[in-house]
């Protein structure tokens, strides 16, 4: 049986609920006006309404986007490969690669170049198991990792994981890269599951003013008071300065989410301090990250100052 298509007995009626159509059926609606009707009042509205009107995100065919679905592998791979213009790390296969991922499958051309562009892995037993969640940390290191956003880390976020469930690169075989014309995906997948309703907007927690610090004191009078020391730089913020889970977080990730953070990619709500990171991510989360990810690349304006979903950026300058 295979895994991409039907993952057990147990998820056949689930899957059902997929929209594995032909490809002019799965595309967008050309009627739908923003926002969704099921994004008013969320707090991701802003960003998913900015990748909307840009193309890099559609909605379901019913006209919702549902920001609270979790995420799978396989629509991870179509936004990333539909928000980014990487130069691809290796060549894949001609024809389908992993077995559970049928080259009439809906989202075989975004797997390809994500996996190509070096977002996305095949597993070592040679599958890429696209109705898995992707959850929080994986996104965010993904991202940190192929935008250069960290000066050295792990090819891919899910370097995380167990050597028998981490992803593997391909061989280079291929000499032409196939590109398929980038019209935004849909999303057509209904997982399994939802995410709990998300809380009400906290009220921004404004910085305390620092404390004026005192003159340093001059060559001479550290002379003359061998007590002195020279003033210190300020101690680099860690991981733990930004997040009170930061325990959860896989120690090989932890360099990634750290240099997203700094760069104000990490979106957190409702609370900016906690990070969930081993939590699946939803759809809302995901476009909130790739929303950031872009404004680091110069691709999009940031959100205006006085806009609610600022208030859960995450470090930034």
């Amino acid at each position: 049986m295979i895994a991409g298509s039907v993952a057990g007995a147990a998820t056949i009626l689930p899957l059902c609920n997929r929209v594995l159509a032909a490809p002019e059926q799965a595309a967008p609606n050309q009627n739908q006006t923003a926002p969704f009707p099921d994004i008013q009042n969320h707090w991701a509205q802003p960003f998913i309404e900015t990748l909307a009107a840009q193309d890099i995100i559609a909605g379901y065919l019913d006209g919702t986007f549902r920001p609270e679905n979790p995420v799978a592998r396989d629509e991870f791979a179509a936004m990333v490969r539909q928000s980014f213009n990487q130069e691809a790390e290796r060549q894949l296969e001609s024809g389908s690669v992993y077995e559970d991922v049928p080259t009439d499958y809906w989202a075989a051309p975004a797997i390809e170049e994500a996996a190509e562009m070096g977002f996305m892995q095949g597993y070592p037993d040679g599958t890429f198991r696209p109705n898995d969640s992707i959850s929080r940390v994986e996104a965010i290191s993904t991202l940190a990792s192929n935008l250069n956003l960290a000066a050295s880390a792990p090819s891919s976020a899910e370097a995380t994981q167990d050597s028998a469930d981490t992803p593997q690169a391909t061989t280079p075989t291929r000499s032409a890269r196939r590109r398929a014309a980038r019209n935004p995906f849909p999303f057509p997948l209904a997982l399994t599951y939802f995410m709990a309703p998300v809380v009400a907007s906290p009220a921004r927690v404004q910085p305390q003013s620092p404390t004026p610090a005192a003159p340093a004191p001059s060559p001479e009078a550290q002379a003359a008071d061998p007590q002195t020391e020279p003033a210190q730089s300020p101690t680099p913020l860690t991981i733990n300065d930004y997040y009170v889970d930061a325990d959860q977080i896989p120690q090989p990730a932890t360099e990634n989410v750290l240099a997203a953070t700094k760069a104000g990619v990490v979106v957190n709500h409702p609370d900016p301090q906690v990070l969930n990171p081993n939590r699946p991510a939803t759809r809302g989360e995901v476009a909130a990250l790739i929303h950031q990810a872009l404004v680091t690349q110069g691709r999009l304006e940031p959100l205006p100052d006085d806009t609610a979903a600022t208030n859960y950026i995450v470090g930034g300058s």
